[in-house]
């Protein structure tokens, strides 16, 4: 084995690959390769390290040195001082948000890492690096101490939940799988991350993947599964490659396939991609797509513990679930269950997008507040505007209004709320956010993923989507408010799979915490956040107002009247509401009324 006296990990993910990050990581190995150091620095590729809007960036270990912003013409310089003559780089250090720890690299101090331990620390192509980290000691662990049953009384006791949405207890789930009659059975792992805005499997997947497929082995032990599968979507073409490469690395170590670590357990893993639907997140119609069927739900029972993949017993967890497990093993079911509330154990991912000053992947433990989440760990609401609402749970999840930022994280809270867990999508909205059209936003999409099997989510979808279209373009009726909680109930109630249960939700929650906004949009004809387009109007401030034409010049349709040093005019008849006015105006003259 080669040792280096330092590492440098290069972020690939698809932002920083948009700075150049391949680049950079070109001209470093040049630039070592020039100053005779090739044999002492190795170069990795990882994915994302934490701070991809300010890359590219790279941490070089075991310093632990975070650099971001550079360019190529940066990189001369960065080697001789840092790699030559030890010092770091200032003004190429990546400065922390004041919210967050001053270790290098730390989580925030409201975050705890147990999926995400290992992502940006090690080269995920290279099993070494994993096994280093204790990797694979939780399936020796298994293999030579413990039997089926006590594995499965471990992840029991520890209190782990599915982390796909649903919160199904994981070891009850194996428990059921393991008692099912039929041979052979079958482990899948749902890394089928579809959610708008989400990427905590892909993370994970091209961080860490032998996190989740030692996870997957020690599952498989656990039911008595020879085979498994991780459905993963095509368009994540890094994760894929990553897992086919960690794979064949566990084949070669003897950790996958026939006589695991010379026991008599065997197991073998491969890689299924889908097509992007989102619908085959739901785990029938993932099964339906491995089996080469059109991906579509089933109705349960039997659920696919009983009657899953070609109609034999199969374990289906998610990829943040798997990662759990061999930190589980290792350092007991007490100290997981030790994290989180009573019924919510552990920790949890989220990706946080929206209006916040720092968005992005967490890691937090069960029970932290929205408002530990929204103001500790994502910095507070950008620009210094107001908090107006948090969605949970990606598109099928509920809007919460701010008398619930002191709601505690956990299944059964959000639930009660009007929300749910869901994968981990959280999305922050500020005081400018038209609830009503972020609510058609997500019926938008919702509608679109519908597989069509089920009347109630093919049809019932595309008409709430209709009425929402109506009342933003200012077309809203009297009993639209009414139509949309019956069609929510009846939709949420007879619906064949999740997605059609859950599409009502960000429409139920919007019209029982903003229905005044629906009320404004549909009998007073305006919107109240100044967003839809048919609903706001133009004008400028005669006190503020130059004459200097710059806005009549740039107008598209000649809406705007007036002559040079003289007030303009918008004419509403004419205008199209596009703002390039309000845009180029360099007075703050054009205001939305």
């Amino acid at each position: 084995m080669k040792y280096y006296r330092s590492h440098v990990l290069v972020c690939v993910d698809p932002e920083c690959l948009g700075r150049g990050a391949h680049e950079i990581e070109d001209a470093l190995q040049d630039e070592l390769v020039a100053q005779g150091l090739i044999d002492e620095v190795q170069v990795l590729e990882t994915s994302r390290i934490g701070a991809c809007s300010d890359g590219p960036e790279l941490m070089v270990y075991p310093e632990g040195v975070h650099y971001v912003g550079l360019s190529v013409d940066d990189i001369p310089y960065l080697v001789e001082e840092h790699f030559l003559k030890g010092r770091v780089v200032q003004k190429f250090l990546y400065t922390k948000p004041k919210f967050v720890d001053e270790e290098l690299s730390a989580p925030t101090p409201k975050e705890v890492r147990v999926v995400l331990r290992n992502c940006g620390k090690i080269d995920p192509q290279n099993i070494e690096d994993y096994i280093a980290e204790d990797g694979y000691q939780a399936l020796a662990k298994v293999l030579t101490e413990m039997t089926p049953e006590q594995v499965i009384e471990e992840i029991k006791r520890a209190g782990l939940r599915g982390r796909g949405g649903a919160g199904f207890p994981t070891g009850r789930k194996w428990e059921l799988t393991r008692a099912a009659k039929g041979e052979p059975k079958y482990v899948i792992c749902n890394a089928d991350e579809g959610d708008p805005g989400a990427f905590m499997n892909r993370r994970v997947l091209e961080g860490d993947p032998h996190s989740v497929i030692e996870g997957m082995i020690i599952a498989a032990y656990a039911i008595g599964a020879s085979q498994g599968y991780i459905y993963c979507r095509a368009e994540y073409p890094l994760a894929v490659s990553t897992l086919n490469i960690a794979i064949q690395q566990a084949r070669n170590f003897g950790l996958l396939g026939k006589n695991i670590l010379g026991t008599d357990f065997s197991f073998d893993l491969e890689v299924r991609q889908g097509a992007g639907a989102f619908v085959c997140g739901e785990e029938t119609a993932l099964i339906a797509s491995i089996e080469g069927r059109r991906g579509e739900p089933r109705p349960r029972p039997p659920f696919p513990a009983q009657s899953g993949l070609w109609g034999k017993p199969t374990n289906i967890n998610n990829v943040e679930t798997y990662a759990n497990v061999p930190q589980i093993i290792l350092k007991g079911a007490e100290w997981f269950a030790s994290m989180g509330t009573e019924k919510s154990k552990g920790t949890k991912t989220f990706a946080l997008a929206g209006d916040l000053n720092h968005t992005g992947l967490i890691e937090v433990p069960f029970g932290i507040t929205l408002r530990e989440i929204v103001y500790d760990v994502g910095g507070g609401i950008r620009d210094g505007k107001a908090f107006k609402a948090i969605q949970t749970g990606g598109p099928m999840g509920g809007c919460l209004p701010a008398d619930y930022l002191d709601l505690p994280v956990d299944y059964e809270s959000l639930t009660a709320a009007g929300s749910i867990m869901g994968s981990g999508g959280m999305i922050v909205m500020d005081e400018d956010t038209c609830m009503v059209d972020i609510a058609r936003f997500f019926m938008e999409f919702t509608q679109d993923e519908s597989c069509g099997k089920c009347t109630p989510c093919r049809i019932g979808t595309r008409r709430i989507l209709e009425i929402l279209t109506r009342i933003c373009e200012g077309k809203g009726q009297d009993g639209d408010i009414e139509t949309l909680e019956y069609l929510c109930e009846q939709i949420r109630t007879n619906s064949l799979c999740g997605l059609g249960q859950g599409a009502p939700n960000p429409v139920a929650s919007t019209l029982k915490h903003f229905r005044k906004e629906y009320e404004a949009h549909i009998y007073e004809k305006r919107c109240p956040a100044k967003v839809c387009r048919a609903l706001i109007r133009y004008e400028i401030l005669p006190e503020a107002c130059t004459g200097c034409t710059v806005c009549a010049r740039n107008c598209p349709v000649g809406a705007i009247s007036g002559e040079r040093r003289q007030v303009h005019v918008i004419d509403p008849d004419v205008c199209i509401r596009c703002g390039i006015c309000m845009q180029v105006c360099n007075f703050n003259a054009v205001v939305i009324e």
